[in-house]
């Protein structure tokens, strides 16, 4: 058994790491408007600023909402729209034009530092677009330089996953061949310039393809047995890691190790027609919120381990006016009236860190709206195969097992029981006290009760 008098010191490095981790601005918002029932800019600005979000991408660049946005400190990407890139391309005084109108107007009050050069340009297979995409890149960069913008404002363009030939396994991940040579002019740019490759991964289109029990425990950050990459031996828990790192090995293959990528959107729908795989709340919540936890632990993925990637969750809001199967328009976190779609733990009052001192009878590391003395136990007549999963779980998303290895301080009792029993409950209050954090598939139960008074497993980890 751990000697209790270290525990205020682990629980204070703890409270120290999850503070740094929920202070980064890795996490963003896709702001959409194809919709005619959105709150005004305004409110929505105090909306953001009550969040832990601290990245909006706008597709375009509206002025409200530029405008809304400023002093809040927020970052704001914005848009040059595909039909906006032959102009842009052509004529060196059409970007100057579109820089001033749509940066120089609001910043550095409005805090822009991306602009993203049309959208699935590559995806659209528009040969006379697709060529005219870098000359408008370059140019846009060119009017930042001049405006004294350059290296303050990026310039990237937004990608489809279908760029990928291949991904799975992820050290596999390979670039259409017939697109390579547009790549690598785009990447020595950015290379050249500091802006990362933007792209759209979406578990969720993963888990239609391949719809099953094990795919969507893979897909939502949940306890599963994970799937080895054949290529590297490493075995990889969830599928956002496994999509990520395919890009990252894709980009490596044609020398652009040193690009840094960012995540333009990624979502789950809560809601969808009765022919569609996968939406539901659950899910939604799911996905989300344990993609915020995943990012906020910092673990990074495999081949990217020790930070977080910048990632923009799609959606902010509903877009009630967008084409398509209803699920299209039900990824919103947020409704018109401003309440929450479902809670994922983005509010700062249930991610403020605590200033109270933690003690052994309230582990606590962040606030939550349960009780303060609240532990993440295992349900009763759980099986070991599913505490194994739970354990891998885990251990593989930023916590710190050692305690729990050969010659650690609670290696005993050397049970599967034990062992995840300690995971679950650091995992808890580690990645954040929301009820969320302690589900593992349904598994897990809060508890006001002190398990160390009790006869149980846990007795040897608080």
């Amino acid at each position: 058994m751990a000697s209790l008098s270290h525990l205020p010191i682990f629980l204070s490095l703890l409270f120290t790491a999850f503070y740094s981790a929920a202070s980064q601005s890795f996490i963003g918002v896709n702001y959409g408007q194809v919709a005619d029932n959105l709150p005004p800019p305004a409110a929505t600005a105090k909306l953001l600023q009550s969040t832990a979000i601290k990245r909006v991408r706008l597709y375009g660049a509206d002025p409200a909402i530029i405008k809304a946005l400023a002093g809040t400190g927020i970052a704001i990407a914005i848009g040059a729209s595909n039909g906006d890139i032959p102009a842009l391309a052509s004529d060196p005084n059409a970007a100057a034009q579109w820089v001033n109108s749509n940066v120089l107007a609001f910043y550095p009050a409005s805090n822009i530092d991306l602009i993203n050069v049309g959208n699935e340009v590559l995806f659209s297979n528009d040969q006379g677009l697709i060529s005219q995409l870098l000359p408008a890149m370059r140019n846009v960069q060119s009017a930042l330089s001049a405006a004294s913008l350059g290296g303050k404002v990026r310039v990237s363009t937004v990608h489809a996953m279908t760029l990928l030939a291949q991904s799975d396994p992820p050290s596999s991940g390979r670039f259409n061949p017939g697109l390579q040579d547009v790549l690598k002019g785009l990447l020595a740019f950015q290379r050249d310039n500091g802006s990362p490759f933007a792209v759209n991964p979406y578990p969720f289109f993963a888990y239609q393809s391949d719809p099953r029990p094990e795919t969507l425990a893979f897909c939502l950050f949940q306890p599963n047995a994970g799937r080895v990459d054949a290529g590297t031996g490493i075995k990889y828990m969830n599928m956002f890691d496994a999509q990520v790192d395919g890009v990252r090995s894709a980009l490596n293959a044609i020398g652009f190790k040193d690009i840094e990528i960012l995540i333009a959107e990624t979502g789950w729908p809560y809601r969808g027609d009765s022919n569609e795989v996968g939406p539901s709340v659950e899910n939604a919540r799911a996905y989300n919120g344990n993609l915020i936890a995943h990012l906020r632990s910092q673990v990074g993925t495999p081949l990217m381990p020790g930070k977080s990637v910048e990632t923009y969750i799609f959606a902010l809001y509903d877009e009630d006016l967008k084409p398509g199967g209803t699920s299209e328009r039900s990824f919103g976190l947020y409704k018109p009236d401003l309440t929450v779609t479902y809670d994922v733990g983005l509010s700062k009052s249930s991610q403020t860190p605590s200033t109270t001192p933690s003690t052994p009878s309230t582990p606590r590391v962040t606030p939550s709206p349960k009780p303060s003395s609240a532990w993440c136990v295992p349900k009763a007549g759980v099986s070991d195969a599913q505490l194994q999963a739970n354990l891998d779980y885990a251990c593989g998303h930023g916590i710190d097992c050692s305690a729990i290895q050969p010659g650690g301080a609670c290696f005993d009792p050397n049970t599967v029981a034990s062992h995840a029993a300690y995971a679950m409950n650091l995992y808890y209050h580690t990645v954040g006290t929301i009820p969320l954090n302690c589900d593992f598939s349904q598994t897990a139960t809060l508890t006001s009760s002190n398990p160390s008074k009790l006869s149980s497993p846990l007795e040897a980890h608080i």
